[in-house]
């Protein structure tokens, strides 16, 4: 079954307004985060390792790491959600369970239960060093569906 979620893929047309979206966020762009994978209900999200996200030892900044997730969290809810429709976070918890090292973070946001106005998402960071990946944050995320302003 895992196997088959991990080939599964968002539509084009999801997959293209996920991506408008995410292009559009500032702080993704400062962190020099990605987004890897989309999935109806699932997406990943990449940071590489660089001095601008670590903290003063070294790992990366729980900052860094709290942005990524929420951000997959967000938008594996948002592949669920109407076209004409957008997602807010209504709150999130995110445990760091060990400190965030390797060549890259890799957040995972999964859709838990979505909702006709609330959906809630499982947060997974993994560290990954040498293609190993090795959890440091876990956490669970609450998202509002909200129409789309006229612009």
């Amino acid at each position: 079954m895992e196997e088959q979620a991990q080939r599964e893929q968002a539509s084009p047309e999801v997959q293209a307004r996920i991506r408008t979206s995410f292009d559009r966020q500032g702080l993704m762009g400062l962190l020099g985060a990605r987004i890897t994978r989309i999935a109806p209900g699932r997406v990943h999200i990449v940071l590489p390792s660089r001095p601008e996200v670590a903290q003063q030892h070294g790992y990366f900044h729980a900052g860094a790491t709290s942005a990524i997730a929420d951000t997959a969290g967000g938008y594996a809810a948002f592949t669920l959600f109407p076209e004409d429709t957008d997602v807010l976070t209504v709150e999130y918890k995110i445990n760091l369970l060990a400190p965030a090292v390797g060549d890259h973070i890799e957040a995972v946001g999964t859709v838990l239960k979505s909702g006709r106005t609330l959906t809630v998402c499982q947060l997974e960071v993994f560290g990954v060093q040498d293609g190993r990946r090795s959890l440091v944050a876990n956490g669970q995320q609450t998202l509002i569906r909200v129409n789309r302003p006229e612009r």
